[in-house]
């Protein structure tokens, strides 16, 4: 029964059947990678140095065009000062999305789609390369970046709470603006 679906979640299932809706992720090097490629080559970057200080972090920005919403994710893994390793997912919705709240929530879905995927099994996966390494400074930790941010003269600052609590509720450290670079910085850039 169509009545029955909790609100947001009719876009969600009528989103998967649209050729809008893609589950393939990319960057400079290759195209059309799966989640599971994804997963094995954020294994292999931090096998690469397992004493690393690793950052994983995922978030997504969003720019209206004149017939569609752009929303880009991005999951980045960084070894702080030794590199990173980085792709986008790219989802358009077939309309212009010009409500705030409306386009910040789903950029927070979004994200959380992503963080969702790195399921218990495959961040222990992540955090069992670096654990023979703790005692030599190894780390390792999961961020969602929000495009949001804080300040008074901030127009998206009434939705901090609400968003900030929304990651944390998923067991991943928030990040807002001017912290939040994954979105407001790294995905932007493939917005536009």
């Amino acid at each position: 029964m169509l009545f029955s679906i909790p609100k947001g979640k009719l876009w969600c299932l009528s989103m998967r059947n649209s050729p809008a809706y893609h589950h393939s992720f990319q960057n400079l090097q290759e195209n059309g990678l799966s989640f599971e490629q994804v997963f094995e080559r954020i294994v292999t970057f931090m096998k690469g140095n397992p004493k690393g200080h690793y950052r994983l972090m995922v978030g997504t920005d969003s720019q209206v065009h004149k017939s569609q919403t752009t929303f880009i994710t991005g999951i980045v893994i960084q070894n702080e000062g030794k590199g990173v390793w980085a792709c986008i997912r790219k989802v358009n919705v077939p309309r212009k999305m010009t409500h705030l709240h409306e386009r910040i929530s789903l950029e927070l879905s979004l994200t959380e789609e992503i963080v969702s995927m790195f399921t218990e099994e495959r961040k222990n996966e992540l955090i069992n390369i670096i654990l023979p390494h703790l005692y030599q400074g190894a780390t390792f930790t999961m961020e969602g970046h929000i495009d949001i941010g804080a300040g008074k003269r901030n127009k998206t600052s009434e939705f901090v709470k609400e968003m900030v609590t929304r990651i944390e509720s998923m067991g991943v450290e928030p990040k807002i603006k001017p912290n939040a670079f994954v979105a407001s910085s790294y995905a932007n850039r493939y917005t536009k």
